[in-house]
């Protein structure tokens, strides 16, 4: 699959500088892979085995030993974060806990200089893809969990983000709540018709999201396929362990 039209990873590096005392860490141990325009991967591993540290790689939050990130063709390796056109969303959301529903998803769009008009249909529309519609006056304290979140991807997607990356979103909330929530991130992807890489460690949740999952251990990759072929053919022993299943 090409990467031109969307993202494209190749052979990167992240290495953690060590101590005098302790070795360094090779987090990322030459990872290549393409996400196309429109299609939701996932990074999939245990912990520790690097895909945080890759997708903030591509975000431009960590430096790059080796390799090279770019997006629609242009290497981003002198483009900082804040112009890449990405989008942000971790596990605890990040809420601005002195604006309301409408105006913690409005933040992208005022910080564009989007008319107020246009920045009140947007929000009410992405209210209603994560099933908020009705929550814009709603203070930020008074929602549950699960809610928080749902805000937060709302905002994540208001700017219209070319690439949106998602670090553990549900890994904070309950196992009921995460497979519904998992459900509705996919659904609220595929309406937006958003570009994303999703950082999980539950095999579940990369399947529920995800087009296509890579499989990581020990920072390398391990496998990419879709979620019936990899339950179908895992590539390796291991592979096979992770994902609860046997080689065929």
């Amino acid at each position: 699959m090409s990467g031109a039209e969307g993202l494209s990873v190749r052979d990167v590096v992240v290495r953690y500088e060590g101590t005098r005392r302790e070795a360094g860490t090779t987090a990322v141990d030459h990872v290549s892979l393409d996400v196309a325009t429109g299609e939701v991967l996932a990074l999939l591993g245990p912990s520790g085995c690097g895909k945080s540290s890759l997708l903030r790689a591509v975000a431009g939050l960590e430096p790059l030993v080796a390799g090279s990130v770019s997006f629609a063709g242009q290497d981003l390796a002198r483009v900082p974060v804040h112009r890449r056109g990405f989008g942000l969303l971790f596990q605890d959301g990040q809420l601005f806990p002195h604006r309301d529903v409408g105006r913690n998803v409005a933040y992208g769009l005022e910080m564009q200089g989007v008319p107020a008009a246009q920045r009140r249909d947007r929000v009410a529309e992405l209210l209603a893809d994560v099933g908020l519609a009705g929550y814009a006056r709603r203070a930020v304290s008074t929602l549950s969990g699960g809610e928080k979140q749902r805000v937060a991807l709302a905002r994540a997607l208001a700017p219209r983000p070319r690439l949106l990356l998602l670090d553990e979103p549900l890994s904070a909330l309950d196992r009921q709540l995460r497979e519904k929530l998992a459900i509705d991130v996919r659904d609220t992807l595929r309406a937006t018709r958003t570009t994303a890489v999703f950082v999980t460690h539950d095999h579940a949740e990369a399947f529920t999201v995800a087009d296509r999952v890579a499989v990581m251990d020990a920072g390398r990759l391990l496998q990419v396929d879709t979620p019936e072929r990899l339950r179908a053919a895992p590539a390796s022993a291991r592979v096979a362990e992770f994902l609860g299943l046997e080689l065929p």
